[in-house]
């Protein structure tokens, strides 16, 4: 098991000094209040990388319909040339 690059030992070493810091009585509830702040982190980059995604896919879709005029204009300028490679 390996978290954060952090192993089996090297976490039970910080659950030890963590115990006696903080007492066992104190231990959940700073347990409980670091997984919510850990969930909130998460729902925060998930809505983050969604975000991201959404305007990436608006400006994509601005440039591809950008794009389509400036080239049925210029079709409609050399209608020669579509002649020609006909």
């Amino acid at each position: 098991m390996n978290i954060f690059g952090i192993g089996l030992p090297e976490m039970a070493v910080i659950f030890t000094i963590a115990l006696l810091v903080f007492g066992p009585k104190k231990l959940p509830e700073i347990g409980r209040s670091m997984g919510k702040a850990l969930r909130g982190f998460q729902d925060a980059s998930r809505d983050f990388e969604s975000e991201l995604n959404r305007e990436a896919k608006q400006l994509e879709e601005a440039v591809v319909s950008s794009s389509k005029p400036e080239t049925e204009k210029l079709a409609a300028a050399n209608p020669k040339e579509d002649s020609a490679n006909s």
